[in-house]
């Protein structure tokens, strides 16, 4: 079967567009061809800075014939007195058919016309015509651009396109204004190595013709002899590449024939943090720090790699030019740094109010206040040391004034990094110093969590403070939009708790931070509400995709529209991840199958009554003198036996043992409902009635302390 090849030759691309265009035809070109009826062998994407393309190997040169069914009118619109009507005569028209090949049929919505229509298959190369055009104009991305005089629209402008079907030319088009771009078989090497045209002579040669023309466009094979060259020029310096995932993959999208280039800096400059240096070379340079090799303190070497895109004879040169753009940077960062370090930390603390943390909300240094605030509330409710709290105080403290420093300023990413090495330069203590650094993780979703208390603590209060008042003043987010990144706070506030176990009263916090912007904005609504339900879908997202809770059992622990369990879950964010974990522990090993029915059995009764979902004490609610069955007693009696399990379990967390409770008193219940000495719940005397309800109400009550079973779905 047939071959065949697109290429869009570009000006360089940026390195992000490359993968994410990459990525974007791996799954929709064979999506469409999909629904063209077209079914290739494989569908191979490519890209450089300077192209895309896909490869597509085996493609049927013609669809094949199929009938479709089509549906048409109600029965009753299309004949009239058995005449067809206009409405079958045009349905007919529109699709090719005689009146006579109509088809009555009846259907879930009525009698409906239909017509079994032969479709012939089209030729693949007219598809392609059609489908190619889609393909490079229906890529989405950043930074979309307009060149020349047309509305055409990409990152970059196109200059070429190759369009071959095997060995013949598709004829294609781009207009854009008044230049019109026409595919050919003529591609483009190296700008460099090759800058002579690239003349490909058949769809299946196009990586041969290309890297004869010293262009690798297959992206992992790029990667692999990145990462091979990298690897090898470590080994020649005795040295181990740090090699991160994401500079990899920009580098890999910045070249064409990579070639691995070994630099070298002063040593003088190992003097500089290691997080300074790596900075500079991986975040500003795009290079790869080496260091000693089997050094457990990772001690960095005064040498660099980086991948370059020229002519490899000129290697020396190419690291030397390298070398003069690194030393500039590190002697700025040195200069930083020996200014910034003469200031005790503390120091910088007033220049914060020269820097606006949000307009209506003040200065950073009015942010550190507030975080000093609600550090200290965090603190009161884990009942910390003295010892402790200072730490935490001190933290509170410094935490933002490293953003005012020379280095920071420079670096912005060093935020945090920064203060923890200040702070150790000015003596304070290792945990506070620490802390200072902690209290911004995580970062991102894969990053680490904070171990220190203060970095837990004063990373938690700060992140609040942003919340409470950003939403205070009515900005939350809608959609994808969330400029101030309060999805992630608030997911870290959620994870730190969880990870560090810490005690913390949520719900308190939202209604004291609200409470306190009022006092200072008193001309707005309290952010509280709006605040709660923002964090218990986070909750629900986190249990489902973190933890992988089900659905259904994190409704459970998170109630349907019920506020006793939202509060619940605000209030305990360490007891609302326990019920869930320990939710889905008991459905894996089917111990919650044996008390679903019972429990569910009895909830969905008791919404009949008015007790109190409060309430668990037998004695108090249910009158044995009205018991006209041996069911009921038995059932009162488990229920006084059950009451000291639930209220273990209510103290201690120890859902175990509730469950276990509830296991036991199963068979009880189900002879009430359905034995010998079962009883009409539903009696005609009211007080009988209300006292079996009663019953049923406290067995829902004491389910209640785990979940809400009314919201498991039986598995």
């Amino acid at each position: 079967m047939p071959n065949y090849l697109l290429e869009v030759g570009v000006e360089e691309l940026p390195a992000d567009f490359v993968q994410v265009a990459i990525a974007q035809w791996q799954t929709r070109i064979p999506q469409s061809l999909q629904t063209e009826f077209l079914t290739p062998e494989a569908v191979e994407v490519y890209g450089t800075p300077r192209r895309l393309a896909v490869l597509i190997k085996g493609i049927p040169a013609q669809q094949a014939d199929r009938e479709e069914e089509i549906k048409g009118p109600p029965a009753s619109a299309a004949f009239k007195d058995g005449q067809p009507t206009k409405a079958a005569e045009g349905f007919a028209r529109k699709q090719g058919v005689a009146v006579e090949d109509l088809e009555v049929r009846d259907t879930d919505k009525g009698e409906f016309v239909f017509v079994q229509k032969k479709i012939q298959g089209r030729v693949a190369t007219e598809i392609l015509q059609e489908l190619s055009p889609q393909w490079i104009t229906g890529l989405e991305g950043k930074r979309f651009m307009r060149w020349g005089d047309g509305d055409l629209r990409f990152p970059r402008p196109i200059r070429w396109l190759v369009a071959l079907f095997d060995e013949e030319i598709l004829p294609l088009e781009l207009v854009n204004g008044s230049e019109t771009i026409k595919s050919d078989r003529i591609s483009a090497g190296h700008r460099i190595l090759h800058p002579e045209p690239v003349t490909i002579d058949h769809a299946s040669a196009y990586l041969e013709s290309l890297r004869a023309a010293y262009v690798e466009a297959d992206f992992e094979v790029r990667k692999q002899k990145i990462t091979e060259g990298i690897k090898a020029a470590a080994q020649e310096l005795s040295g181990v590449a740090e090699i991160y995932p994401d500079l990899l993959a920009e580098v890999v999208n910045l070249v064409e024939y990579p070639t691995a280039v070994i630099g070298t800096f002063e040593s003088e400059f190992l003097s500089l943090p290691t997080e300074v240096i790596t900075t500079v070379m991986v975040t500003h340079q795009r290079y790869f720090p080496v260091k000693k090799a089997e050094d457990h303190h990772n001690t960095l070497l005064p040498n660099f790699i980086t991948i370059s895109n020229g002519d490899p004879s000129k290697k020396e040169i190419i690291a030397e030019g390298n070398a003069r753009v690194i030393r500039a940077r590190l002697a700025d960062a040195q200069f930083f740094y020996k200014a910034d370090c003469d200031e005790h930390l503390e120091t910088y603390l007033p220049q914060l109010e020269t820097v606006t943390f949000q307009e209506e909300l003040g200065t950073m240094r009015d942010k550190v206040d507030r975080i000093i605030e609600v550090a200290n509330t965090i603190a009161e409710q884990l009942n910390v040391d003295e010892q402790q709290r200072s730490e935490i105080e001190s933290t509170a403290l410094l935490c933002k004034a490293d953003l005012v420093t020379q280095m920071v300023y420079e670096f912005p990413e060093l935020q945090g990094v920064m203060g923890e090495k200040y702070a150790l330069v000015s003596g304070e203590s290792p945990t506070v110093a620490r802390g200072i650094f902690e209290h911004y993780l995580p970062r991102t979703a894969d990053d680490i969590f904070p171990e220190t208390l203060n970095g837990q603590v004063v990373g938690i209060a700060d992140r609040l403070d942003t919340l409470v008042n950003i939403f205070g003043l009515g900005m939350i987010p809608s959609g994808s939009s969330d400029p101030f990144a309060l999805r992630r706070a608030a997911n870290a506030i959620i994870n730190v708790t969880w990870f560090a176990d810490l005690g913390i009263n949520l719900n308190e916090l939202i209604q004291q931070g609200a409470t306190d912007f009022l006092a200072t904005h008193p001309e707005r609504e309290s952010p509280a509400t709006a605040l709660q339900e923002f964090f218990i879908q986070r909750i629900r997202t986190l249990l489902q995709d973190e933890k992988n809770i089900d659905y259904d059992l994190v409704n459970a622990v998170l109630g349907e529209e019920d506020s006793e369990y939202t509060e619940r879950a605000l209030d305990d964010l360490l007891d609302v991840r326990d019920r869930a974990l320990f939710l889905q522990e008991i459905r894996n090993n089917g111990k919650l199958d044996a008390i679903y029915e019972t429990v569910n059995r009895s909830t969905r009764l008791a919404v009949k009554g008015d007790l109190n979902t409060q309430e668990l004490a037998p004695k108090e609610l249910v009158n044995p003198d009205l018991f006209e069955s041996v069911s009921e007693q038995a059932f009162y009696d488990a229920l006084v036996e059950l009451l000291p399990q639930t209220q273990s379990a209510q103290a201690d967390r120890n859902y175990q043992l509730l469950v276990d409770g509830l296991a036991k008193i199963a068979p009880t219940v189900s002879n009430f409902f359905d034995g010998e000495t079962s009883v009409l719940v539903m009696a005609e005397d009211e007080k009988i009635k209300r006292n079996r309800l009663n019953l049923l109400g406290l067995l829902r009550n004491h389910a209640r302390v785990l979940a809400d079973f009314g919201a498991i779905v039986k598995s």
